[in-house]
């Protein structure tokens, strides 16, 4: 199966990533979201980033514009029929994902393969809330998606050979690097990245040392390009969570118990750069620790 249409569910973050690198690999785009004002974000979003790959000579100006035009919204599930594969790229929910699965198979073409761009959930889980589990696979794409060169590639115990290859085929049209990881709780970059991460939180819990003190340590003593402090606020501090529970429900092991601060920062409401404050406040002009 040649996968010339691609829908993508979510206009965020990743969706618009998504979208923005499946255009410029000649690929058509059906962008889709909850309400057409995020998806019309998500479109200034991509054109945004375009224009500074187009500064940096990274693309042409008519590159640009054709990618953009590849692009069209999709107001509603049903305008995502003619794709050959929809890749969900909503919320790190289970119960989210799996209700926008439950919605989205009826309006689906029988062949038309599903994707999940979950970081952690099962892939088999989700795949089981549809009506084709041997067409439902797990794409991983990581964050930012134009500048990430890695996708982990998952498969669900019922993903069959053709889903895999065509998902294959696709990534490598893309221009990325596949990595195959095998359905368990996080993958395997999670799988190590978040409990890094939840455990340089732990360590300004207990008071081992200060935002700036933990980032620039591991930046300049492990040659990390950014802290890992630095790094969940980017990542978002509820995605943060969400994988470790995923890691700790799923493995039942105490080693991956979220980090109480973390938890606490969540229900602050707290999540980094997207609300503007999480291990630093983000609303003046240079980001200030906050603890």
């Amino acid at each position: 199966m040649e996968i010339k249409t691609v829908g993508v569910i979510g206009a965020g973050q990743m969706g618009n990533g998504i979208a923005h690198v499946c255009a410029l690999a000649g690929l058509d785009v059906l962008l889709n979201d909850v309400d057409e004002d995020r998806v019309t974000a998500g479109l200034a979003t991509i054109n945004g980033n375009m224009m500074r790959q187009v500064a940096k000579e990274l693309i042409s100006e008519a590159e640009r514009k054709a990618a953009l035009e590849r692009i069209r919204p999709a107001v509603g599930l049903e305008a995502l029929r003619p794709s050959d594969i929809v890749i969900e790229a909503a919320t790190e929910n289970e119960q989210v994902k799996r209700s926008i699965f439950t919605a989205l198979c009826p309006v689906l073409r029988p062949e038309t393969i599903i994707a999940s761009n979950t970081s952690s959930i099962s892939i088999t889980r989700l795949a089981a809330s549809t009506d084709r589990p041997e067409r439902f696979i797990g794409i991983h794409f990581m964050n930012p998606v134009p500048l990430m060169q890695l996708v982990e590639l998952i498969r669900g115990i019922a993903t069959e050979d053709p889903t895999f290859e065509a998902s294959k085929a696709l990534i490598d049209k893309l221009g990325k690097t596949t990595t195959v990881a095998e359905d368990f709780p996080a993958f395997i970059v999670n799988r190590i990245l978040l409990p890094m991460i939840n455990e340089a939180i732990y360590t300004l819990y207990e008071g081992v040392g200060s935002v700036d003190a933990i980032d620039t340590a591991m930046r300049l003593g492990a040659n990390h390009p950014m802290g890992p402090l630095q790094l969940a606020d980017f990542i978002g501090l509820d995605t943060c969570l969400s994988v470790m529970q995923v890691l700790h429900d799923g493995l039942a092991d105490t080693k991956y118990r979220p980090c109480p601060l973390l938890v606490k920062y969540v229900e602050a409401g707290w999540l980094g750069r997207k609300t503007k404050r999480g291990f630093y406040d983000y609303r003046g002009e240079q980001p200030i620790p906050t603890r």
